[in-house]
């Protein structure tokens, strides 16, 4: 890699020629991926990628007088004090924000890179085009602003709220809700039958903890393997089965833990089944909440469907493990 100040004038333009274009090519994908979801915000992709190609076409003409049509294979990566940024673009359904900020972050480095070309440039012409681009990419943000107070309406915003809200229920908290009714209820049977039926503490830890990995691992691939995204605009099938087996091991080792109480403990067994069968009470009722919140189903509703599945499955589990 160069350090900037070696690069020639020649060399500075080139880059600058290739940032420009890649970062035009970046703002139509992002406004690609976003159409479908926020065409407003598509649209002004579209309009600062329009910009980068002008951008360009500047910096070529000048090139071409000062040194001919032929660029060096020099880029950004091959130069020393850039930015490295994780190409977040060949992502698909990225969060708005996510792609705000990656935008920012892309007119924050343009500006200071031709800010400090400019300064070190010795042709007056070279010197007054990076001057003005980098007021040019400085401006950005006010285009961006003015761009965004012109297409994105109040009305619009609030659609694209509301699509935001359901892209994050759809790629988070649906997954996520998923694991932890299944961890948090499922596990219920096989914990409290080895509870009552050992009434050894660790015995019933280790059960708690294999039914929870088990279970988490289970339904992390399966809601991996159930839908790619690519239709449903759901997200990434492994960020979804992650949050989806993280969730479910986490509502399974909630009742779990209680257990490490110790054996040697005078009535710890049952120490163990009353602090686990509070936080079971808890986690049925953030499930509810989590459903009345995020999936539109009425509190009381909610309470009732969740709560009373858990206290059947709980009750399974002593029945079974009394017998």
């Amino acid at each position: 890699m160069k350090n900037f100040a070696d690069l020639t004038e020649r060399e500075v333009l080139a880059v600058a020629i290739s940032a420009e274009e890649e970062d035009s090519r970046i703002y139509m994908t992002f406004a690609e991926d976003l159409k479908d979801r926020y065409p407003d915000s598509a649209k002004l992709f579209e309009e600062m990628a329009e910009e980068e190609r002008g951008h360009r076409h500047m910096l070529l003409e000048l090139y071409e007088q000062r040194f001919g049509p032929h660029l060096p294979p020099i880029r950004r990566e091959d130069v020393k004090g850039f930015l490295r940024r994780r190409p977040v673009w060949l992502t698909k359904n990225l969060p708005l924000e996510t792609i705000r900020k990656e935008a920012e972050t892309m007119e924050f480095e343009a500006e200071r890179f031709y800010t400090k070309a400019a300064e070190q440039a010795q042709d007056v012409a070279v010197r007054r085009l990076l001057g003005d681009l980098a007021e040019a990419e400085k401006g950005h943000e006010k285009v961006a602003t003015r761009l965004t107070h012109e297409i994105l309406s109040p009305d619009v915003r609030a659609a694209e709220d509301r699509t935001r809200r359901r892209v994050f229920v759809l790629q988070y908290v649906q997954p996520g809700l998923a694991g932890l009714m299944d961890g948090s209820v499922s596990t219920l049977a096989p914990l409290f039958a080895a509870a009552f039926a050992t009434h050894h503490n660790w015995q019933t830890f280790v059960v708690g903890l294999a039914a929870s990995i088990g279970a988490g691992i289970s339904m992390g691939f399966a809601e991996a393997l159930s839908d790619d995204g690519s239709l449903t605009g759901r997200g990434s099938p492994w960020l979804r089965g992650l949050t989806c087996g993280f969730m479910t091991t986490l509502g399974g080792l909630g009742h779990t833990l209680p257990y490490l109480v110790p054996d040697a403990w005078p009535n710890a067994f049952w120490i163990a089944t009353a602090i686990a069968s509070v936080v079971v009470f808890f986690e049925l009722w953030a499930i509810a909440f989590i459903r009345a919140r995020y999936m539109d189903t009425p509190f009381l509703q909610a309470v009732f469907q969740i709560v009373l599945g858990g206290v059947i499955v709980l009750g399974v589990g002593i029945l079974i493990g009394a017998a």
